[in-house]
C-alpha cells in the first residue's frame, strides 16, 4: 500500500478541499490512507477521531449519513468504482448539522511511482458553494454601485459591468458543472407605451421589469443593456423549466404594468460550446430579433439556422432603401370579387420584392424584418404612393378604376401621422382629376394590431374615416381579439382570416359555423364581410350559401403587377370582368340599408 512522503502528506492534509485518498490493504480491502482538513470539516470530525470514525469499515462510515433514498444508488456506484476502477462521478444528499446538503463527489484511480494504485475522491458541498456565491454576489453588488458599472434608472449592473465580469460568471457556472444560458430581453412596443402614457410611466415599466427579473431569476446576473433591453445570465435549468419561468415573467409584467403593455420578447442561447460571452450574447440577440411582432411568441431559442436567417435579414435592412429607389419592390394587385355577381370589385395591394441577388424575397421574410427594425411606415407609404402613381397609367389604358386596399401596420401610427401623410400624397398626385375621391382608398388594419390598441390609436383610426378613407379590419378570427372590438371603433368591412376557410371541414366543420356566425353579426351591424383564401368551388358555394359579400383568393385572381395586365391587353387576352360604377353604387345602398356610409 502506497505511503506518501512526509512533506507531501502534510501538504495534502492541510488542503481545505474535502479530499480522501484510499489504498488497497493486504487483505484486499480499501482503506483510507490520507484525509484532508477539508474532509474532516465536511464530516464534522477531528483528526484524532478518524480511526474511530472509520472503524475498519470505510463503506459503512461514508454511507452512514447518506439519505436513505440514495444509499443503494451510491453503494452500487461506489462498488463499481472500487472493484472495476471506473471513474467516480455522483451527486447525493448527506446529513449535516443543519439538515441534508447536496454533495457532488468525483474520483479516479492513479498508479503511483512504486506501482501501487491509489484512489482519489474530491467532495463538493453544493449548498455551501451556493452560499459562497451569494456572498460574492453581494460583494459584486457593492462594487457595482460605481456609476461606470451601474444603470442609474434600475440600479442594475450595466453593459460595462456585463462585459467586464460576465465571462467570469460564465466560467463559475462551468466550473460547477452547470451550463450557462444567456437571455436577451426587450420590452415590446416601448415607444408606443411612452407615447400613450408618458416617459414617467415608461420608466416605471422598466423598473417593474427589473423587479420581476430579479425575483424570478434570483441567482442570475441581471443587467440593463440599453433603453428597453435587458440581459440575464444564469445556469440553464432545462428547456421546460426556463420556458415556464419566462412565461411567468411575461404575465407578471403584463398584469402589474400601468395601462396596456404586450409584455416582453426574449432570445435565448444555451452556451453548451463554452464560447465567450459576447458571442453568446450575439446569438441570443439574433434569436430575439427573429421572434418578430407575433404576440403569441414570448421567447425563441437560438439554433444554427438562425445565422442564415439573420444574414438574410441584414441584407434586407441594408438594401431596403436601395430596393425602394431602384424599383425592386413593386405593387402587385389581387382582385376581390362580389360573390353574388362574380364580378371584380376592387384590389388588395401587395408588396413583392424582386431582388438581383436573392430573386423573389418572400413577404414572409422582409415584412417581419421591417417590422422588427421599425421600418414598416417607410414601406407602407411607398406602396400608397406607388398606387397613386399608377392610377394615371390605369386611367390612360382605360382600365376600370376600382377601389384599392392598402395594409398599414400598427407601428406606422407610432412613427408618422398616417392621415397627414396619405393626405399629402393624395394631393401631390392630384387624384381628384381622375374622377375618384378618397373613398377609393381603403386602409387595412389587422386584428392583431387592434388587440392592444389604446384610446389614442382608436382616435387615429376614426380620423381615417373622418378624412374620407375607408377602414377595413384584416385577418378577423386569427385569434387575437373578439367581436367586441366593434364597440370601440367603426369599420366598413371585416376580412375573415383565410385559415378558417381553408380548414372548413376541420373539427367536424366548426369553422363553417364560426364563419356563418361572423357574417350574421356583421350584417346586423351594417358591416360587409370579405373572406380570404378562396381556392375551391366548394368554398365558393359555402360562402354564397352563408351570405358572404366578397371573396378573395387564387380561385378568382392571383396577384400580378400592372405590367402583366397591360401585356394581356396588348395581345387581346381577356381580363376579369369588373363591376361598373352604377352596379357598385346600387349594391352598396342595398348592403348599407340606406343608413350606412357608401362602401367606396
Amino acid at each position: 500500500m502506497y505511503k506518501f512522503p512526509e512533506k507531501l502528506r502534510k501538504a495534502y492534509e492541510a488542503l481545505k478541499v474535502p479530499v480522501l485518498f484510499m489504498g488497497i490493504g493486504a487483505d484486499g480491502e480499501t482503506v483510507p490512507i490520507l484525509i484532508s482538513d477539508g474532509f474532516l470539516e465536511l464530516h464534522s470530525i477531528t483528526r484524532d477521531m478518524v480511526e474511530e470514525y472509520f472503524g475498519g469499515n470505510i463503506s459503512g462510515s461514508l454511507f452512514e449519513k447518506v439519505h436513505p433514498d440514495e444509499t443503494e444508488k451510491l453503494r452500487i456506484i461506489s462498488d463499481d468504482f472500487v472493484i472495476n476502477h471506473q471513474d467516480y462521478d455522483v451527486t447525493f444528499r448527506a446529513r449535516r448539522d443543519d439538515g441534508y446538503h447536496l454533495i457532488h463527489a468525483t474520483g479516479y484511480w492513479q498508479v503511483m511511482p512504486d506501482g501501487s494504485e491509489v484512489a482519489l475522491i474530491v467532495y463538493n458541498d453544493i449548498q455551501k458553494h451556493e452560499e459562497i456565491m451569494s456572498k460574492l454576489s453581494e460583494k459584486y453588488s457593492l462594487f457595482q454601485k460605481d456609476d461606470f458599472y451601474t444603470d442609474t434608472l434600475t440600479n442594475l449592473p450595466n453593459t460595462n459591468y456585463l462585459y467586464k465580469y460576465g465571462n467570469d460568471r460564465q466560467n463559475d457556472i462551468f466550473a460547477n458543472k452547470g451550463t450557462p444560458v444567456v437571455m436577451y430581453l426587450d420590452v415590446d412596443s416601448m415607444q408606443s407605451y411612452n407615447n400613450n402614457y408618458g416617459f414617467k410611466r415608461g420608466d416605471d415599466l422598466l423598473r417593474l421589469v427589473t423587479r420581476v427579473l430579479l425575483k424570478e431569476f434570483p441567482r442570475a446576473l441581471v443587467t440593463r443593456a440599453s433603453d428597453d433591453h435587458f440581459v440575464v445570465l444564469d445556469t440553464y435549468p432545462g428547456k421546460k423549466t426556463l420556458a415556464e419561468t419566462i412565461e411567468r415573467v411575461n404575465e407578471l409584467i403584463k398584469s402589474d404594468a400601468y395601462g396596456n403593455t404586450t409584455g416582453i420578447h426574449i432570445g435565448i442561447y444555451v452556451n453548451r460550446r463554452n464560447i465567450i460571452l459576447t458571442e453568446a450574447l450575439n446569438h441570443a440577440k439574433r434569436a430575439n430579433k427573429l421572434i418578430g411582432e407575433d404576440l403569441n411568441k414570448t421567447y425563441r431559442f437560438y439554433s444554427k439556422a438562425d445565422d442564415e436567417i439573420f444574414k438574410k435579414q441584414r441584407y434586407i435592412i441594408e438594401n431596403f432603401y436601395k430596393a425602394l429607389n431602384n424599383g425592386w419592390i413593386r405593387v402587385f394587385y389581387q382582385c376581390f370579387m362580389r360573390i353574388e355577381s362574380g364580378n371584380g370589385v376592387g384590389f388588395e395591394i401587395l408588396a413583392r420584392w424582386k431582388d438581383p441577388k436573392y430573386g423573389m424575397i418572400s413577404p414572409g421574410d422582409f415584412i417581419p424584418t421591417l417590422e422588427k427594425y421599425h421600418l414598416m411606415h417607410e414601406l407602407d407609404l411607398y406602396m400608397f404612393e406607388q398606387v397613386c402613381r399608377e392610377i394615371k397609367l390605369r386611367y390612360e389604358a382605360n382600365l376600370p378604376l376600382l377601389p384599392v386596399s392598402i395594409n398599414f401596420s400598427r407601428q406606422d401610427f407610432d412613427y408618422i401621422d398616417v392621415v397627414g401623410e396619405i393626405n399629402r400624397i393624395y394631393d401631390e398626385y392630384n387624384i381628384d382629376q381622375y374622377g375618384i375621391d378618397k373613398s377609393f382608398f381603403i386602409i387595412e388594419i389587422t386584428e392583431q394590431d387592434i388587440a392592444t390598441a389604446t384610446e389614442s390609436f382608436y382616435k387615429q383610426l376614426e380620423s381615417i374615416r373622418e378624412n374620407g378613407y375607408k377602414l377595413w379590419l384584416d385577418d378577423f378570427g386569427s385569434g387575437y381579439s373578439a367581436l367586441n372590438v366593434f364597440s370601440n371603433f367603426h369599420v366598413d368591412l371585416i376580412k375573415i382570416d383565410m385559415e378558417l376557410l381553408q380548414k372548413l371541414n376541420a373539427n367536424n366543420g366548426v369553422n363553417r359555423e364560426i364563419i356563418k356566425a361572423v357574417i350574421a353579426v356583421a350584417k346586423r351591424m351594417k358591416i360587409q364581410v370579405l373572406c380570404e383564401g378562396l381556392e375551391t368551388e366548394e368554398q365558393l358555394d359555402f360562402l354564397r350559401e352563408a351570405g358572404c359579400d366578397l371573396a378573395q383568393g387564387f380561385l378568382y385572381h392571383k396577384p400580378e403587377g400592372l405590367d402583366t395586365i397591360f401585356e394581356r391587353l396588348d395581345i387581346g387576352l381577356p381580363i376579369p370582368k369588373w363591376e361598373t360604377t352604377e352596379e357598385r353604387k346600387r349594391l352598396e345602398k342595398v348592403y348599407s340599408g340606406g343608413s350606412y356610409d357608401e362602401m367606396y
